[in-house]
Formats: structure tokens, C-alpha cells, sequence
């Protein structure tokens, strides 16, 4: 794509959409050059992509910020696409879409060094919001482009995918899986709502196998959760909640959060607990950090990381201090 102002740039035709092959060379030399990749995941969220694109064209070029962009047609293109960016010397990949879409772009541009921007569009939007990234476009690009880069822990699948917020087992993941695409088009947010509210009416527990930094535990639970970040994120905002009394995305550690209720009204009273944030006092609740975290179940469960569904225990996850630079605002 052109610069903002040239041809190519105006926004009565503000991008050029890529084959999902390859991303561009950026044309500004330097260590990170001066472009900006913009990666789109059209199906998340229910905004309109062609008025998402022209919001993102008018944003970039009012602050004369050179941007390419790049659409996803499946799973695994957002991370190349960032692998390759990064590669090639993008000053920068800015992920537009869900929790979903984020998560493959850090795997593809964790250790690189190039920092990551976020505009939020997707049904959750964790990773944003833990950041306290703005939700509009206009100034989430702000961000981007007069922003300043900071650290961010991760966590990673051995072998595998990283996560920012969390991976997760039991109940966590099979409202995941029941979560699906058609639902969250139709009802956004209340897709999760409906999913928590159907694997809640019939509650089950796994007994679990946890090693954690070398030490063991056999615990009876319903969920078990490993997160990065601290808050989960409801909509209404009213209704969030920390995950762990300690979590945090730069303390190089990650929070271990075993959850066992005896019923749906045991539950909904730790869900509450939560909220309120009173963590102690419900033996039924276990908090733990570490830096390294086997998780075996009997039976097997599903599993999920960052809100996508991933597979079944066992799962290994480690902590990635520092992993990868955001792009924050100042």
C-alpha cells in the first residue's frame, strides 16, 4: 500500500487487501523501518470490516503513519503473517481482532523484539483491556503509532503456541468449545454467557495430577486455570474480576488457580468472592504461582489457551518472562 496522502492511501480506496501468502516489503530501510502491518481477522467480532477498514485507513494516515494490511482466511496465517513481518523489518504488527487473533500474532512475533499493537475487535478482548488499551479504533491506533513499548510476560505451551491471558482446563475450556463462531456472531458476549450457564447445570470434576516447579499435587477440581494476566473481563465492565490475588503480566510468574465448588451455588458464591476479591477463606479455592506447570487429568479434559480451544490434558505450560514488547499508551 502506498503512503497515507498518495493514491493509494485516500480513503476512497484506503487499503490494498494481500493474498495470504506473504506480507510486503516494507519500503523504509532501518532496524524496525517505519511500516506498520496491520493483520485483520474480518470474521471477529460483529463490527463491519469494510468500515473497520476505512477507520483504520483514516487513523493511520491523519498521523501520517505508513501501514500495510494483510486479511486472515484461517488459523495459522495471523502467525506467519507476524513471523514474516518481523522478519522483513516491520517497525511494528498491529493485531485487529479478538483475544484469538492476538495470541497467534504474539506466537509469531514473541522474541523478535518487534512490539505489538493491539485494536481491539473480537467478542472478549482480554489481552486489551488488561493492557487498558482504548476500544475505539481512532485511538487505539494512537496507541500504536505515539504509544510507547513496554515488556509483557507470556506463558507457552511447551512445544507449542503462546498465551497472554491464560490456558485453561475443565469447565473454563468447555465454555471455549461451546462458545462457537456462529454463537458469538449472533450474540457477542452472551455466547460466553450462554456456554458458562449450559456446562454449569451439569457440573463435573477431574482428579488432577499438578506439578508445579517440581512439587506435586493431587487435587479433586472442576477447573484449573494458569494464567498471565490478572483480570478477566466481563460486558458489561461491571461485573470483572481478578483471577488471582497476585497476578500480574511483569512479575515473571504465572498464577496457578484451582477451583473445586462442591455445586452451581458454590460457584456462583466463588465467582462472587472474586469480584469481590476475597480470596481466602474457601478451602475449595487454591492459588499458586510458578514458573513451570504440568497438568495431568483423569479423566481427560478439554483445554483451551487465550479463549481458542486447543486439545486435551495433559498440558504443559511455562512461563516466558519479558516475551514480547506492547505497544502501550504513554
Amino acid at each position: 500500500m502506498g503512503e497515507p496522502g498518495t493514491e493509494a492511501g485516500r480513503m476512497d480506496h484506503p487499503v490494498a487487501t494481500l493474498e495470504p501468502a506473504r506480507v510486503p516489503d516494507p519500503e523504509t530501510p532501518g532496524p524496525y523501518g517505519a511500516r506498520n502491518l496491520v493483520v485483520l481477522n474480518p470474521v471477529a467480532g460483529q463490527a463491519d470490516t469494510d468500515r473497520v477498514l476505512r477507520l483504520l485507513a483514516g487513523a493511520f494516515a491523519v498521523r501520517r503513519a505508513p501501514f500495510d494490511v494483510v486479511e486472515t482466511r484461517g488459523a495459522g496465517d495471523a502467525e506467519r503473517f507476524a513471523r514474516e513481518a518481523a522478519e522483513q523489518g516491520y517497525r511494528s504488527v498491529v493485531a485487529v481482532g479478538g483475544d484469538g487473533t492476538v495470541g497467534e500474532v504474539i506466537t509469531g512475533l514473541a522474541g523478535t523484539g518487534v512490539p505489538l499493537g493491539i485494536v481491539p475487535k473480537g467478542t472478549g478482548n482480554q489481552v486489551a483491556f488488561n493492557l487498558r488499551l482504548p476500544r475505539g479504533i481512532e485511538a487505539a491506533v494512537d496507541v500504536v503509532v505515539n504509544g510507547r513499548t513496554a515488556p509483557m510476560d507470556l506463558g507457552q505451551v511447551v512445544g507449542g503456541r503462546y498465551f497472554a491471558v491464560a490456558a485453561g482446563t475443565g469447565w473454563d475450556a468447555a465454555v471455549v468449545t461451546l462458545a462457537t463462531r456462529e454463537l458469538k456472531d449472533r450474540w457477542g458476549f452472551g455466547a460466553y454467557i450462554y456456554a458458562a450457564l449450559k456446562v454449569a447445570t451439569a457440573p463435573s470434576a477431574s482428579r488432577y495430577r499438578i506439578t508445579a516447579d517440581g512439587e506435586t499435587l493431587e487435587v479433586d477440581a472442576s477447573m484449573v486455570l494458569v494464567a498471565n494476566m490478572g483480570l478477566i473481563v466481563t460486558n458489561p465492565q461491571t461485573f470483572n474480576f481478578r483471577i488471582s490475588p497476585l497476578g500480574s503480566h511483569q512479575d515473571g510468574r504465572l498464577d496457578l488457580c484451582i477451583f473445586a465448588p462442591r455445586n452451581l451455588t458454590h460457584a456462583a458464591r466463588m465467582v462472587w468472592r472474586m469480584y469481590r476479591q476475597r480470596f481466602g477463606g474457601d478451602d475449595r479455592m487454591l492459588f499458586l504461582q510458578a514458573r513451570d506447570v504440568m497438568l495431568e487429568s483423569d479423566p481427560v479434559v478439554v483445554t483451551e489457551t487465550d479463549g481458542e480451544p486447543l486439545g486435551q490434558t495433559p498440558l504443559h505450560v511455562r512461563a516466558v518472562p519479558g516475551g514480547i514488547n506492547v505497544l502501550v499508551p504513554r
